[in-house]
C-alpha cells in the first residue's frame, strides 16, 4: 500500500515506499509534519530539529534506493557518517506544519558523497542544508564507496 498522500501520489510518478517518500527525476521528498516534540515553548520548530528532519530524508533516500545503512558494516564493512554539514535558515516553521524535505545527490567520489537539500512549507522555503557524507570503517578510517553502492547511488548524482 502507498502511504504517500493521494494528491502527492499522483503528481510523483518515481520510486514510493511507505514512510520513505518517493523520487521524482533526481530528487527525493520526504513529507513530513512538526510535531510538538519539534518545538520550543512559542511552537516554533527548535534550530537542530532542522538536521534531525534533513538526516531522516537522506536515511529514507537510501532506504528507497536499496540501501540498509543498517546492513552496510555487515555487508561491506562500512557507514555514512557526516564530514561536514551547513545550513542556512531563511523562514521558520511551526508546529503542526506540513513540510517536504527535498534532497538531491550532487557529488559522489570514492570515498564521499554530497547532497543539497532544501526543506519547504509549501511554496516557502525554510531552510538550505549542504552535507558532506564520508564512508568510514567501523573504527574510524575512511573507506572506498563499493562499487555496488555506487552504482545504485550514482543514478541520482546531478550537479
Amino acid at each position: 500500500m502507498n502511504a504517500v498522500p493521494t494528491d502527492l501520489a499522483s503528481s510523483s510518478p518515481g520510486l514510493h515506499s511507505a514512510g520513505s517518500g518517493y523520487i521524482s527525476g533526481s530528487e527525493h521528498v520526504l513529507p513530513l509534519r512538526v510535531y510538538y516534540e519539534d518545538t520550543d515553548a512559542g511552537g516554533i520548530v527548535y534550530h537542530a530539529r532542522f538536521l534531525n528532519f534533513a538526516e531522516r530524508a537522506r536515511t529514507e533516500l537510501l532506504r528507497l534506493v536499496g540501501i540498509a545503512q543498517s546492513e552496510m558494516v555487515a555487508e561491506h564493512g562500512m557507514l555514512f557518517t557526516v564530514r561536514s554539514c551547513t545550513i542556512e535558515y531563511r523562514l521558520p516553521a511551526r508546529y503542526d506544519d506540513l513540510l517536504e524535505v527535498r534532497s538531491r545527490l550532487t557529488k559522489l567520489a570514492g570515498a564521499s558523497l554530497t547532497a543539497e537539500q532544501v526543506i519547504w512549507r509549501g511554496t516557502e522555503r525554510l531552510a538550505d542544508v549542504n552535507v558532506r557524507i564520508a564512508a568510514m570503517r567501523p573504527e574510524g578510517r575512511p573507506a572506498r564507496i563499493p562499487a555496488t553502492i555506487r552504482s545504485v547511488l550514482g543514478a541520482y548524482v546531478k550537479s
